[in-house]
This record gives structure tokens, sequence and C-alpha cells, in this order.
């Protein structure tokens, strides 16, 4: 899915053959992979594959405390890669494959952070987790740790009646209640102040305000201001004022990634190994496509970048995988996403019928330039 066929080399040969193999691999950032006799195969990324191929298999008259694999490798695989996101997918898909087991420890892939509107129990209510169930729920996220998540979470229940206890209910009027329903931020469900299907009418609000990124409030709180406003309703245009300015910081809390996951589309735009290519890797509700080549040199230019965009996007069959996949597809685009060394751009949608294909256009430009800019730079620095 993510990764092509790789280059191999075939060890073979004494320690002088063994040079001029090695010789071959380029040294640049790859993934790789190195079978050995009789165990399982060692898995690895690096910067230098050369290099660290060297270290790997020196002769073993060469001593040291490192690993050495000298004596019971006999074949290379390895593909080159132009980001950190490719190495990581490739990474991935490579360690499923060949330790099924404990890949997730291998590579230290930990599941992110997720809002969880937890929507099978007759009150519903939120909680922060890592894991996706298939019973009834909206997961929210990915953010980048837990105290974002739960700040998040803090700020949005601000705004609505939602209770925050996490026990099952057995509303009666004896019940004691809580601190949030004294300040109204609760609609007192355990104390039988309104029926379930009140209760339930908040909860479609919540949810509403999740999928739609809080437009749905928005625009409507918008709308009374700009209407407050030319009744000459002063006073009351600012509370709703105050009222948006809320809804807007607990909005700007989320971060950028952070959506319903069904709705957890974009598309990453990352450089490839190859010259003048970059890469396309599309995420949609929050599971990641195969990666899209598109050349980007002079020479290639048939049709306009647009009308190319547009046609891929409607070869697209989108994949979706099992609930363990789509944790581990949400943990490696919040690793990438997150990371303060990611590279290329992500451009965030709502559906693939809402690609925004010329901000797509430009963000590929200014991909393929700096990839340009980095090989001159790169060559002209020297050896």
């Amino acid at each position: 899915m993510f990764a092509g066929p790789p280059e191999s080399l075939e060890l073979t040969g004494g320690d002088d053959v063994l040079a001029q193999i090695l010789q071959q691999a380029p040294d640049r950032p790859a993934v790789f992979l190195i079978e050995t006799r009789g165990g399982s195969p060692y898995l690895g990324r690096t910067l230098l594959l050369r290099r660290r191929l060297r270290r790997l298999l020196r002769p073993e008259s060469a001593g040291g405390r490192w690993l050495n694999l000298r004596g019971i490798a006999q074949r290379i695989h390895y593909w080159l890669v132009g980001s950190n996101l490719e190495a990581s997918l490739i990474l991935y898909e490579l360690a499923m494959e060949h330790f099924p087991e404990d890949y997730r420890v291998r590579i230290k892939l930990r599941p992110p952070p997720l809002l969880k509107i937890v929507l099978t129990n007759p009150f519903p209510r939120s909680q922060i987790t890592t894991r996706l169930s298939a019973a009834p729920a909206l997961y929210y996220g990915p953010f980048p740790t837990r105290a974002a998540a739960e700040n998040f979470r803090n700020r949005f229940l601000d705004l609505f009646q939602m209770r925050r206890c996490e026990e099952d209910l057995d509303p009666s009027p004896s019940h004691p209640g809580c601190i949030y329903g004294e300040m109204n931020l609760c609609l007192r469900p355990c104390q039988q102040a309104v029926s379930r299907e009140e209760y339930r009418a908040e909860i479609e609000r919540i949810l509403e305000f999740l999928r739609t990124q809080g437009r749905s409030l928005l625009d409507v709180l918008v709308a009374a201001r700009e209407r407050l406003s030319q009744e000459c309703n002063f006073e009351e245009a600012a509370r709703v004022h105050r009222r948006i300015q809320k809804i807007e910081e607990a909005l700007k809390s989320r971060g950028e990634l952070a959506a319903d996951i069904e709705r957890l589309c974009g598309v990453a735009v990352t450089p490839a190994a190859e010259p003048g290519l970059v890469l396309l890797w599309f995420v949609v509700a929050g599971c990641w496509q195969p990666p899209h080549r598109l050349d980007c040199r002079p020479e290639a230019a048939g049709q306009s970048m647009d009308r190319r965009l547009r046609e891929l996007v409607t070869t697209l069959s989108p994949e979706r995988p099992a609930l363990k996949r789509r944790e581990e597809h949400l943990a490696l685009l919040a690793r990438w996403f997150y990371s303060s060394a990611r590279e290329g751009e992500w451009l965030p949608f709502e559906s693939l019928d809402a690609v925004p294909y010329r901000r797509l256009v430009r963000a590929i430009s200014r991909v393929a330039a700096h990839r340009d800019l980095t090989a001159v730079t790169s060559s002209d620095a020297g050896p």
C-alpha cells in the first residue's frame, strides 16, 4: 500500500566484494530490510543508507560493541524516501508484515488522545480515550497530548450543558447533584430537571457543533449580532459578541488537526525521493490512502496542474481499514503532523468533493520549489 518495489543487494563474497556491493547503495534517506540466515530480518530507517549499512555489515575483525550482522546477512532491500512521513508509513507497513506480534512496540507507535462522546449511555457524556470501538460514538481528534485534549474538552463543555460526571445515572429528584448543576453548566438529568428527550436535544447540538467545527453555533450567533447591531441594541450585541469570542477561543484550543474523525480528510504534500516529483498522501475519514506521485518538471506539463489534480481525485477509491488499523493510521498522522521536524504541507478538507484545488496547486509548487532549492544547496556544499 505504502511501499513500492524495493531495490535489492545480494550479499556474496568476501570483505572486498562486500565493500563493492555496499558502494552501490546511495548515501540518502531510506528504509531498509536486511534478510538474515535462520532468524528475523533487521528493519530500520536512516538518513545515510550506505554509511548505516557499512556500520551494520563491517568486517568481523573490526570488533567494537555495536551490532554486527556481517556473519548472518544474506540480502538487503531498501526504499529511498523523500520525507519523514514516507519513511514512517513504509516502516509501519514493513513492520506489520514482518513482525505482526509486536510491530507497534518496535516502531514506538502510540495511539493519540481523542475526545469521545459516548452515545451508548442513556445520558451521553464525554471522555478522553485512545481507543476506537464499534459502539455508537463520536470521536474527535487527534490531539498532540492528553493535556491538550482535556483542555479542549473543558473549554467546549463550558459552551453547553452536558453532564461531566462519569457515573451511570439513576435519575431521581433526591439525587444530590453536583457543582456544575448549581452553576447552570449541566441540565441536571440526575435530578430529573429535564426529560431524556430534552437532554438528548442538547447532545445533538453538541454533535453538530463538533461535526461542523463550531459553524453550527457560530453562524447563528454572528447573524444575531449583526441583527442586534442594526437594531441599535448594542448591549445585547455585546453579550452575543462575548459569547462568540468564547466559542472562538474554545475552537482555537483544539489545534489545526482535530476534527470528527469521520470527517477528518486532507492531503499531505511531501517531496519524493526522485527529483522533480512530489507525493500526495490523501487521508479520508482519518485513514491514509496509497500515495500518488506527481511529476512537477516542466517537460511533464502536458495539461494544467489543476486539471491533473481533479482527474486524480476522481480516480480515488478510499480504503477504510478495520478499527485497529484506523487507530494506527491516526497515530501516524498525529506523529507526523505534530512533529517539530515535519516536512511538506497539510491541507484539510471535509470530503473529496471539497478539495481546495487552488490551495493544493500552490502547496505543490512550494514543496517542489523547496525540494529543488535543497537539492541545489546540497550539491553546492560538496561531499
